[in-house]
């Protein structure tokens, strides 16, 4: 897989039935490794290892009803409160982070209202923080950290 623009962290995978497979601490199951799940899983441990979200509060491929479609969510993480903070939307390092991406996460917010927005691709991130009394947002220089958000405790 890619070198990715996040930490490195201790990889269990295996091969079986001819696919590569990654061990998915959040499902506690292996999933197919696919670029895309090589950036959420390396995300995934950016967010606990590096940010400090507790595990607990991180759900991940969550599914949710957009105009009658079955979709699913990336990462969503919730604050003590069990209100969504941080979406999450991940695409393989070799997809551009653009407005299209951005505008499927907007939907699928529309249904979560959570109060971060991030796009990754491992190697760009963006982050921006959702302000729904005027509805805009605000592109943030860097992902919130655990606990230091006053809707995070």
């Amino acid at each position: 897989m890619h070198q990715l623009n996040l930490p490195d962290y201790p990889v269990r995978s295996k091969i079986e039935g001819g696919q590569n497979w990654i061990f998915d601490g959040f499902r506690k199951k292996y999933v197919v490794l696919t670029p895309e799940e090589w950036v959420r899983q390396h995300f995934l441990n950016y967010l606990v290892s590096e940010l400090g979200y507790p595990k607990s509060l991180v759900k991940v491929e969550s599914g949710l009803k957009v105009n009658k479609m079955d979709k699913r969510t990336d990462i969503i993480v919730y604050n003590r409160e069990a209100r969504p903070f941080l979406l999450v939307e991940c695409k393989s390092s070799q997809v551009a982070l653009t407005d299209k991406v951005f505008n499927q996460l907007s939907i699928y917010n529309k249904a979560i209202k959570a109060q971060y927005l991030v796009i990754t691709n491992g190697l760009k991130h963006y982050c921006c923080c959702m302000d729904y009394r005027s509805n805009s947002y605000t592109f943030q220089s860097q992902l919130p950290v655990f606990g230091e958000g006053s809707d995070l405790a």
